[in-house]
């Protein structure tokens, strides 16, 4: 039997001495115990072949970490111990010269071995900054190589003596470094040819404090130890020098000197010289001084870039295919990253990079401020009550209540140039500045827009631009070339006109994009925020100028993996819409060559008739309890309010009175859904919930007396006790007399009850569609009892909430026919007929539908009112197909446009990073017969080299994951998905790419 077939017990390994069916197997217990000098003990299994566990194996075997944590406890410790004294090396000579007494060892080395005070010297000539423990006989303390004699020579070659060595100011000097702070030796060459003093440190890989007697230095390791870490875990230069403290000395007995003012100044300049070393300003001619504005920012490899990654004449491309060569843009706020007001200023705490990456100029800023802050005046929104363009945020305490950017929508960038303070919630004049700041040295003029407040911002976005300098103005000669849009997840706050003129799922050329990525970078960057808001204004952004770069690399290193990520979904996702989509289209073929061409009209000019709204709306439960506290409001300035309580007016009351009664039904259903066999667990969660609802209800019911006094006789006939989701409450429709209930009470509910009916149908509606699209997704793409079982579970859920609508509507009518009996309303049955479950269907077939499409025929659902049969006559009914169809037909056109935008993308990055790689080699080519020391033109060569040779990595890493996991066309995709039965998971809960952003 091989070995890999057999199966051991948890906390057990093979003696690999026997090779036999039945082997000796030694517990780790005892196999440690052996190695301190106990008992062992070995017991004979039965070995079986191994298997992968499930089931019941595989939940017992969740435990196994614990189980042998708790098993290797004691056996652990103990090797611990081991390390606390002398260990194996327990005889007092030395184990270097085999001569003087063996006292001290070093922490850091790989081996413990004891030595002398001389071998630990010069065993430690390269290592200067390992720590050093001495055995004083009984347990060991820390000293110092300093302490030893170790004396660290700079500006000389290894084993060399400087002739007239300079000790550091005071013989006092402190290196940092990744396991503590170290006090050392320090001589400087005093050679007449030897460099400054901070010089011969920067050669020795040190970089000094200050440049005038230097008395601290921080090693490379742990500055790139530190960035790393900062991007990562957003640690402050405070936190880490805590760390470096404690790992010195953790009990506080021996404080070391305060090196925190000196980390701070080195990780400051050190972010700034690589930002300059990596953007390569020294290679250029007009060398770091000549640095321009976001020139040393990481560009994003996969947005267009004229003459780095566009193809010959994409100037000239068809117009149908200009849409490839849109640039993508993301504006939003982030007001978590503010600076408090802090006696630091400007001058005294300049930014190093002055504009140099993504951070606007500052000086230039301001003055445009100054100028244009009070100019420029913010309008009030005419869509919803937008936070950020109506309120004005708190300032107090604050100089910056925030940063703006501007970034890629697409890939998560942060632009060159687009990022600035905020002095006052998010106001034009700062937006407007960061746009055309960005967006100026760019050739493309055909851009896609995204911003949560897009509607209002763009209005007179060239009006004001044309009052700004000259510095500022875009090309506008064609004005289509700039589209706006929101982001999908900020768009249903929008009014519904924004919700399809600024939508990404409903307009040309976008493909899928969200543009929610801002979003998504600052969630990355928002913990650097609780430092940098305590920091000077220059350190500030320069800070977060280096986390912006950090981010910007991290996703250029990561684009291969997304980009295949994303092609593969948007494959699979353009199978299942495009087929939804033609199943719809050949339904309605008689129908669909007008509504085309309607869409298709509104697509090229957004003033024409828009085809995805509905003309003909009915009122909801929303407006209508607006409306009616709007009543309220002028009774009570007329003097005729109808209020007999003083926590509820009349609507007031009813309008309640209808969320309780819907909390009832959600409590039923949830009883029933769980019912005898509820766990624990559950049956506390419904208990609560109908405490909760219990105490809703005993208020409103002592509101309701004075407005209803019929309803305070009618309970002392209910039984006691009555389950809470039976408690009657006597809503005027339930009232039979025509004295007991006033006929302005009723009046309220027949309102709200017509727009509840209203509200109900469209929950209805829209559960039916997402029930169709699972069904058909389960049965083309699901196979096995797994992947069916869980996709049915889903299916069941949208069940319950399709039966949810249907009682609701159900009870909305009952008391419509009650009230229309006092109300003498007549002609409204035909709008709310009664709901018959062969009603509730789709319109498409699903497994629901029990006939064939030849003979399906458009329940009256999906109209005003009505039967299948008015589907052409009807106004209402024959919108509301129109508008299923276009939506359809979007999500299949956007789709396609996502695959071929991403394979463009993966085009556009090889050629981004070849001409990178080969930009960087050209540096590397023009040294050649440079002048010069020749370390230095060696190590300029070689530094672009390298930076060349990485970007050619990138790019052969890139097309070995697209070449050899190139996705096939998407029928094979979509087959080869259907056969792998056992590979093949559903997530819980449908992906939400799926679906347009009305039915999520």
């Amino acid at each position: 039997m091989p070995k890999s077939s057999r199966h051991v017990p948890k906390g057990f390994f093979i003696n690999p001495d026997k090779d036999t069916n039945v082997l000796p197997v030694i517990s780790c217990t005892s196999y440690y115990a052996g190695a301190l000098g106990l008992q062992s003990r070995t017991r004979h299994v039965q070995l079986q072949p191994s298997k992968s566990p499930t089931g019941p194996e595989l939940a017992a075997n969740d435990h196994s970490f614990f189980e042998d944590a708790v098993l290797h406890e004691e056996p652990a410790i103990a090797q611990f111990h081991r390390l606390d004294g002398r260990g194996v090396y327990t005889n007092d000579v030395c184990g270097i010269c085999k001569i003087a007494k063996a006292e001290y060892r070093c922490k850091d080395c790989f081996s413990q071995e004891m030595v002398c005070s001389h071998c630990v010297v010069g065993s430690h000539a390269e290592n200067p900054f390992h720590r050093i423990e001495c055995w004083d006989g009984s347990s060991f303390s820390a000293t110092t190589l300093k302490t030893l004699g170790l004396r660290i020579q700079l500006g000389h070659k290894r084993g060399k003596v400087c002739s007239s060595p300079k000790k550091a100011f005071n013989d006092d000097f402190v290196v940092l470094h990744t396991n503590g702070i170290h006090e050392v030796g320090m001589d400087f060459c005093g050679c007449t040819t030897s460099p400054l003093p901070y010089a011969q440190l920067l050669r020795s890989n040190l970089y000094p404090a200050t440049v005038q007697n230097p008395r601290t230095a921080a090693t490379m390791e742990l500055l790139k130890q530190f960035q790393v870490l900062s991007f990562e875990s957003k640690c402050s230069v405070f936190e880490f020098y805590q760390t470096l403290s404690r790992l010195t000395n953790s009990n506080g007995t021996n404080p070391q000197k305060d090196r925190y003012r000196s980390l701070l100044t080195i990780v400051r300049e050190y972010r700034h010289l690589k930002m300059l070393k990596r953007a390569g300003r020294t290679y250029e001619p007009g060398g770091i001084l000549g640095t321009k504005a976001g020139e040393c920012a990481i560009l994003c490899p996969a947005c267009p870039q004229p003459g780095k990654n566009l193809p010959v004449g994409w100037e000239d491309t068809h117009p149908s295919k200009q849409w490839l060569y849109h640039l993508f843009l993301g504006i939003d706020a982030n007001f978590r990253l503010k600076r408090r007001a802090l006696r630091s200023s400007e001058r005294q705490d300049p930014s190093l990079s002055k504009g140099w990456a993504y951070f606007v100029e500052n000086e230039r800023y301001q003055n445009y401020l100054t100028k244009f802050g009070n100019l420029i005046p913010q309008a009030r929104s005419t869509c919803s009550n937008h936070s950020a363009v109506n309120s004005e945020r708190s300032t107090q305490g604050l100089s910056v209540t925030g940063v703006g950017s501007v970034g890629c929508a697409r890939h998560e960038f942060i632009r060159p140039h687009a990022v600035g303070d905020l002095q006052k919630g998010e106001r034009y004049v700062n937006m407007d500045f960061l746009f055309f700041s960005s967006v100026r040295p760019t050739l493309l003029r055909s851009l896609i827009i995204s911003y949560d407040i897009a509607c209002q911002w763009s209005k007179n976005l060239w009006e004001r631009m044309a009052k700004y300098p000259k510095s500022l103005h875009l090309d506008i000669g064609e004005r289509s070339s700039y589209k706006f849009f929101v982001p999908k997840f900020h768009l249903p706050a929008h009014i519904g006109s924004c919700q399809t003129t600024f939508s990404f799922n409903l307009n040309p050329g976008v493909g899928r994009t969200d543009g929610e990525a801002p979003e998504r970078c600052w969630a990355h960057l928002n913990p650097i925020a609780t430092s940098t808001r305590e920091m000077g204004p220059g350190s500030r952004r320069d800070t977060l100028d280096d986390h912006f770069g950090g981010w910007n690399w991290k996703k250029t290193t990561l684009l291969g993996a997304s980009l295949l990520r994303k092609l593969r979904h948007a494959s699979d996702a353009l199978v299942t819409s495009s087929r939804t989509y033609k199943d719809m289209d050949d339904g309605l073929a008689a129908m669909t060559g007008a509504w085309r061409r309607q869409v298709e009209a509104w697509e090229n000019d957004h003033t024409k008739p828009n085809p995805y709204e509905m003309t003909s709306k009915g009122p909801t439960q929303d407006s209508v309890r607006r409306q009616l506290a709007e009543q309220d409001k002028k009774d009570m300035d007329d003097g005729t309010a109808f209020i007999l309580n003083d926590e509820y007016s009349a609507s007031e009351l009813v309008s309640v009175g209808l969320e309780l009664e819907d909390n009832q039904r959600r409590l039923s259903t949830e009883q029933i859904r769980f019912g005898s066999n509820a766990t624990n667990d559950q049956k506390t969660r419904l208990q609560v919930q109908a405490n909760n609802l219990q105490r809703k209800i005993d208020n409103w019911v002592k509101a309701q007396k004075p407005y209803i006094p019929t309803a305070t006789i009618l309970r002392r006939n209910t039984p006691s006790p009555t389950p809470v989701h039976e408690i009657p409450l006597f809503l005027p429709s339930s009232i039979i007399s025509q004295a007991a209930c006033s006929e302005r009470l009723r009046e309220i509910e027949w309102q709200l009850r017509f727009a509840q009916a209203g509200d109900a149908l469209n929950e209805l509606r829209n559960q039916l569609r997402v029930r169709s699209f699972l069904y058909k997704y389960k049965d083309q793409f699901e196979r096995g009892q797994r992947a069916n079982t869980r996709s049915q579970g889903l299916i069941d859920r949208v069940e319950v909430k399709s039966n949810a609508a249907t009682q609701k509507y159900r009870a909305a009518r009952n008391a419509l026919v009650s009230l229309s009996r006092f109300l003498t309303k007549d002609n409204w049955t035909t709008t709310y007929p009664p709901l018959h479950d062969e009603d509730i269907r789709g319109l498409v077939i699903d497994a629901k539908a029990k006939v064939g499409e030849g003979f399906r025929a458009v329940s009256w659902i999906w109209g005003s009112f009505g039967n299948g049969d008015q589907l052409l006559d009807d106004a209402g009914m024959h919108e509301s197909v129109r508008v299923e169809w276009c939506k359809a037909r979007a999500r299949s056109l956007r789709w396609a446009e996502e695959v071929e935008l991403i394979k463009e993308e993966m085009r556009r990055v090889t050629e981004f990073l070849s001409w990178e790689s080969a930009r960087w080699a050209a540096h590397a080519q023009a040294l050649a017969g440079s002048t010069g020391p020749p370390e230095l033109v060696e190590g300029r060569y070689s530094y672009a080299l390298k930076q060349s040779r990485v970007r050619q990595d990138l790019k052969d890493y890139f097309e070995y994951l697209w070449n050899g996991n190139a996705i096939q066309s998407n029928k094979e995709a979509s087959r080869e998905a259907a056969d792998e039965e056992e590979d093949y998971e559903v997530s819980e809960e449908p992906d939400n790419s799926y679906f347009s952003d009305d039915e999520l």
